[in-house]
């Protein structure tokens, strides 16, 4: 038994500093690679943070906020969260949850009474949490299309009534942004308050989130924020802030800095559990349905075990331990935040460009961080022979020669 224990403490002295020095190799690694391909990309500017151990212990801006303009990315730079913005919602409703405002059980049609699938059944049972889960079991991205061509709200709604899931609720996944932001009249019919005001006063405010906001108005009157880039022939080129994906606030609506950014991972981390309980926290992270498309991502793949959809984030299987996640894109910006409550870990990059540069740079350092520990060899000694006379015995060799007293 104590040979036992010395090679398992020999084994951890051994693998323990190797690992801890592949988390502080990615960090170093990261800060390197984000200039490096900021530029091989000549992508016109970004912003980073990580943090780690309760405290932001990396943060900056580089390059410009916009191709043609001397004014720099800087950590107070805003950008727009897209897809990123979903994890704000699920925060937000897991709070009013919390304070019994509504129920994840509770029916959209009770809320939306207008709101129809082509079949009743479906209709009348769809609830918070499949929306917020996106087991709606719908296409993926159903309407986005309508979105895009700036159809009215009303209209879109309207037009569910030609659909039905693809199996049954909350069996398949779907990822959504006009359904998921179902929540906002959710959350204001239960409230009677604005989906703005209670992002306000129960995430923004609290945390001290001093440049975050709400909207397409919000956005541009923030004198400090990056412009969007989209990628053509002669390369990046600066665009107008599209309105059309501004009405769906819980969605894709949020923006934010670099450093607003930091203090919402801290608190999902649950450093900050005045304003973030961990019941809340516990909400948004339990994994509610499998999202199998996330397996075949090409710079996950070498890590990732497995994958699902909670509240607002994707938690993924790095093999034994969760990372909870969350990418976006939208109109000339890119978005990717990561954390790790077992490595203590989080990570957040934002980006002026539509580049897959974001999502490959992340990917990147957390395949470094979750790399396969060093595996130990033990070379165990021959002993020398010794001459011992032995008895023959008719016992087979798989068995004792003596059998224990029963306890």
């Amino acid at each position: 038994m104590r040979l036992i224990r010395l090679i398992i403490l020999f084994s951890f002295l051994l693998v323990s500093p190797s690992f801890a020095g592949s988390v502080e190799e990615a960090i170093a690694d990261f800060k390197k690679e984000f200039k490096v391909k900021l530029k091989e990309n000549k992508v016109p500017g970004g912003a980073y943070a990580i943090i780690s151990g309760g405290k932001v212990i990396a943060m900056e801006g580089v390059g410009v906020r916009a191709i043609g303009s001397n004014e720099p990315v800087d950590e107070n730079t805003v950008f727009r969260l897209a897809s990123v913005s979903k994890t704000f919602a699920a925060g937000l409703a897991a709070q009013l949850v919390e304070e019994q405002r509504f129920g994840w059980n509770d029916k959209i049609v009770s809320y939306i009474p207008e709101f129809r699938f082509k079949s009743k059944k479906y209709s009348s049972n769809l609830t918070v949490n499949h929306i917020m889960s996106q087991s709606s079991s719908l296409v993926h991205n159903a309407y986005d299309n309508l979105v895009e061509a700036n159809y009215p709200m009303p209209k879109i709604i309207d037009m569910f009534k030609e659909i039905d899931p693809m199996c049954r609720l909350g069996e398949c996944y779907g990822y959504q942004n006009v359904l998921y932001s179902f929540i906002q009249p959710v959350i204001e019919k239960s409230t009677s308050s604005t989906y703005t005001d209670l992002m306000h006063s129960h995430i923004f405010d609290p945390l001290q989130m001093e440049r975050s906001s709400l909207g397409y108005e919000a956005f541009l009157e923030t004198p400090n924020h990056a412009e969007p880039h989209v990628l053509t022939r002669k390369g990046w080129v600066k665009t107008k802030v599209k309105k059309n994906y501004y009405t769906l606030l819980p969605a894709v609506g949020v923006n934010a800095s670099v450093a607003d950014m930091s203090k919402w991972m801290l608190a999902q981390m649950g450093k900050n559990p005045e304003s973030f309980s961990p019941n809340v926290i516990d909400a948004v992270t339990t994994k509610r349905i499998r999202t199998r498309k996330e397996m075949r991502k090409r710079n996950w793949r070498p890590v990732l075990k497995n994958a699902h959809y909670g509240y607002g984030w994707r938690i993924y299987d790095m093999g034994g331990e969760d990372l909870v996640y969350h990418g976006g894109a939208v109109a000339g910006f890119r978005t990717e935040v990561a954390y790790s409550k077992d490595k203590d870990l989080a990570l957040v990059i934002l980006l002026n460009s539509e580049t897959r540069m974001g999502s490959d740079l992340n990917a990147e350092f957390w395949s470094e961080v979750y790399k396969p520990e060093p595996k130990v060899k033990l070379v165990k000694k021959k002993a020398a022979p010794r001459n011992i006379r032995t008895a023959k015995t008719y016992i087979p060799r798989d068995k004792p020669t003596t059998i224990p007293a029963s306890e």
